[in-house]
């Protein structure tokens, strides 16, 4: 059982910049993939970034080239540094886990909101 939380969102300027953090309950030994997606009010929600276990990186076309995901093993914690931030980055944030067990689970936090003022 993996619990997930996200902090480091809220208010910012166009062109501004935030650091999320995500904290797991639990070693990041079983844990293969972890990745942010965002949601907009009645839209769907979309990868944000993704790491694995092995170091590879994957950023969704909207942030690819702004954003960074990386993690912190020893402090359980996966974390996205996201730059040049626009009205349309406005959204809830939710981290992400994938837990490799007989089956296979998938965990999301609760989600941290992030809102860019124009």
């Amino acid at each position: 059982q993996v619990q997930l939380q996200e902090s480091g969102g809220g208010l910012v300027q166009p062109g501004g910049s935030l650091r999320l953090s995500c904290a797991a309950s639990k070693s990041f030994f079983n844990i293969d993939t972890m990745a942010w997606y965002r949601q907009s009010q009645g839209k769907q929600r979309e990868l944000v970034a993704l790491i694995t276990s092995d170091g590879s990186t994957t950023y969704g076309a909207s942030v690819r080239g702004r954003s960074t995901i990386s993690r912190d093993n020893a402090g359980n914690t996966v974390y996205l540094q996201i730059g040049d931030l626009q009205p349309d980055d406005t959204a809830v944030y939710y981290c992400y886990a994938r837990e490799i067990v007989v089956p296979a689970k998938e965990y999301w936090g609760q989600g941290t909101q992030v809102t860019v003022v124009s």
